[in-house]
């Protein structure tokens, strides 16, 4: 039973106030109904009694006819025959059951009361025994008059419901910025400490999670600082080397030739560790068309291999605000991943998200993919997804592809195609959460 529970503290203050409220209103209606109501009725049957009961007093007196049409005139009471009560609408009358009885206690006989709900409310009534009806006009009491109870379990529900909904969301509030904080702090971002208020048990919740940004923030900063220091100073000795390596007599030696590869493969390394560290700073967001950029990658990709990328684009792509280098950087990674670890031919495809969303794009190689269990450790730095290959490369190729990505606000998904091969699926969406 507990899975019909509300999940959010939203929801479970909104489902409090509402309980409480429920509890309220019916409290409220049984006092307003023994204190309010009930005496009204006890005063109304009362009233009416004794009118009827003066008025068979006045009609049993000799001359009574006269005097009882006078006191008709007088006091608003008339007797109908059953006749000119169908005429007057007494079947239009709805019958009260409560009121019957509270009228037979005073008249000590059985009756039936009925209210006609016209311009003027009119009370009809009919003793046990007697064919005629009683109609006893109340003047100025309309049947809007009859509804104040009503009027006033509404007005306090809705009241209620809108203060506890703004007290909820005040509550909440400050969870909602700790969520997108962090959210932020997920993606590299840090915007300084949020503001520790609110109440007593969230304040501290919001004052720890502080220390904690600030202690994640600070190692970020760390880490850029000593891979970007490490990187920067292997490029000296490198250089060394590959100029010695080149100035060797014999050039087409096959040391020599190993070891400018070697150098080669370093500095790409390296290069993936300034993409790494530096994935927060590749430009302001801009419309761009994926399609152009897919266009570019393959371009570029093609005048440095001989193996062709086969594409499968959709022309109708719309733009939609992107970083170009990164997403040229995820692209180009993930065709470098693809012509590395994969089998040829590597396809790109490229489509919309349904309702306008946002776009996709996919590549995919025809090589034997990688265990189900080691797709979603893809994305760590330093993993490798084929560890068969003697551990060539550095493992930041996938793990630089998540970063660009989530500071897209988007989504990437790696699976084993049906038919052999894998598949990177990107997702960015049109609209950025602007927190």
């Amino acid at each position: 039973m507990f899975q019909f529970l509300p999940r959010t503290a939203f929801a479970r203050t909104i489902g409090l106030i509402a309980l409480i409220l429920v509890v309220n209103q019916a409290v409220s209606y049984v006092m307003i109904t023994l204190y309010v109501v009930k005496p009204s009725v006890q005063q109304l049957s009362f009233l009416v009694g004794r009118q009827i009961q003066a008025y068979e007093f006045v009609r049993s007196q000799d001359d009574g006819e006269a005097l009882a049409a006078q006191y008709s005139q007088v006091s608003g009471l008339e007797r109908l025959d059953p006749a000119q009560a169908q005429r007057e609408g007494v079947q239009d009358a709805i019958h009260y059951r409560f009121l019957s009885a509270e009228l037979a206690r005073v008249l000590d006989r059985n009756v039936q009361l009925r209210l006609a709900q016209t311009e003027a409310m009119s009370v009809w009534v009919q003793i046990e025994g007697d064919s005629d009806w009683y109609r006893l006009r109340l003047t100025g009491l309309e049947e809007g008059q009859f509804s104040p109870l009503l009027f006033y379990l509404v007005l306090i529900g809705l009241l209620s419901v809108i203060g506890g909904a703004w007290f909820a969301r005040w509550l909440n509030q400050p969870l909602k910025r700790l969520q997108r904080a962090a959210l932020d702090i997920g993606r590299g971002i840090y915007d300084g400490p949020l503001p520790e208020r609110g109440a007593t048990e969230i304040a501290n919740v919001t004052r720890a999670f502080n220390r904690m940004a600030r202690g994640i923030h600070q190692l970020e900063k760390d880490r850029t600082m000593l891979l970007a220091g490490i990187s920067h100073d292997l490029r000296t000795p490198l250089t060394r080397i590959r100029l010695a390596a080149e100035m060797m007599s014999d050039k087409e030696d096959a040391l020599c030739e190993g070891i400018v590869h070697d150098i080669d493969d370093m500095n790409s390394i390296i290069d993936q560790f300034v993409d790494f560290v530096r994935s927060r700073e590749v430009g302001e967001f801009e419309n761009t068309n994926v399609n152009e950029l897919i266009h570019d990658v393959v371009l570029t990709s093609e005048y440095t291999e001989d193996d062709r990328i086969e594409l499968d684009l959709d022309n109708k792509v719309p733009a939609i605000p992107m970083q170009p280098t990164a997403v040229k950087r995820i692209l180009t990674n993930l065709v470098v991943n693809a012509r590395r670890y994969g089998g040829l031919p590597v396809v790109i495809r490229s489509g919309r998200l349904p309702r306008g969303a946002g776009i996709w794009f996919e590549v995919r190689d025809h090589g034997k993919g990688i265990p189900e269990e080691r797709l979603e450790e893809m994305f760590e730095p330093f993993t490798q997804g084929d560890t068969a290959r003697g551990g060539e490369g550095s493992g930041l190729g996938l793990a630089i592809v998540l970063r660009f990505v989530e500071l897209h606000q988007g989504d990437v998904e790696a699976r084993n195609a049906p038919d052999g091969g894998l598949q990177i699926k990107v997702t960015l969406p049109a609209r950025r959460d602007q927190v």
